[in-house]
């Protein structure tokens, strides 16, 4: 079976990403599987609830977590709207499906000290990676941007005379991020020692290998991993930790909160609010810490 227009609506319409779009098809497709092998349906179009519950069961039997199986439904719930508004089904079988229970998950920020501290470690790095890497961690942490705006910015893309970047966010949506003259300050040098590359490929992306082509996802994660375990005790250190890092100081600084907001890129400030919930526990710690009847 076909997915093609589905896909068509995903790309124009929705305008989500390719990645995106990838990850709602495999999972249209997981479904398709099943349904054809277990209830010998040669398309999901027709199916009914009890079928897609069973297939819950089974991701869930087979030890996928409960956030995953939400994560797959949701993508059955956009394609069998997109039927019912297209007028190819009249009733959506997810119609009064009820998500899973998740934990949920805090995700603590690194401290200004861990920043600082992963800054010091590059004091003495001036090869063309210790550059690199320095103005990563300070990008991410400087402006909040998520690792594939990172990845895709264009040399085009900074304003030395406007002290900021544009950033190509979720749905192809553009921001203008300012920046801190500390940040253009490694911006420039990094860019003189570029231009010194051997062999420059992909000449219109920012961010580079050694090798002169365009940096990658698993890179970016693994320059922010290696940095801070030489500096931070917590279970996870990724880019996202640092985009949480960067809207927590700022809260905790007293940011109003819209604007924490456009800076990150978020379409509903609902997303923004997770990351008060840590400046929530800190006051809370320091009211207990601090307060003289406690």
């Amino acid at each position: 079976m076909s997915f093609q227009t589905f896909t068509d609506y995903l790309q124009l319409e929705k305008k989500y990403s390719p990645h995106t779009v990838t990850a709602y098809l495999k999972d249209l497709e997981d479904f398709q599987k099943f349904a054809s092998e277990e209830y010998q349906y040669s398309e999901i179009v027709t199916v009914n609830y009890s079928i897609v519950r069973s297939w819950i069961v089974s991701l869930v039997d087979s030890g996928i977590s409960n956030r995953t199986v939400n994560r797959k439904i949701s993508s059955l719930k956009t394609y069998y709207k997109f039927l019912l508004k297209t007028s190819q089904i009249e009733i959506n079988p997810l119609a009064k499906h009820k998500a899973l229970k998740t934990s949920k998950k805090i995700q603590v920020p690194f401290s200004e000290n861990e920043i600082g501290n992963v800054m010091e470690l590059f004091r003495e790095k001036e090869d063309f990676e210790g550059v690199r890497d320095r103005l990563v961690v300070e990008l991410f942490y400087s402006t909040g941007i998520r690792r594939a705006e990172l990845i895709h910015i264009r040399v085009g893309d900074v304003s030395f005379s406007q002290k900021s970047l544009k950033v190509l966010g979720k749905r192809n949506k553009e921001r203008i991020i300012p920046l801190l003259p500390t940040v253009l300050q490694s911006l420039n040098h990094y860019l003189s020692i570029r231009a010194q590359l051997e062999n420059i490929k992909d000449s219109e992306a920012l961010f580079l290998t050694q090798k002169g082509v365009k940096i990658y996802e698993t890179l970016v994660y693994r320059i922010i991993n290696s940095y801070f375990s030489k500096t931070s005790e917590k279970v996870k250190k990724s880019p996202h930790i640092l985009r949480h890092s960067f809207a927590t100081h700022l809260l905790n600084e007293g940011a109003d909160i819209n604007s924490v907001k456009e800076l990150l890129g978020h379409s509903s400030l609902a997303s923004t609010q997770v990351y008060t919930q840590n400046s929530i526990a800190k006051l809370k710690e320091v009211y207990k810490n601090a307060h003289p009847r406690n």
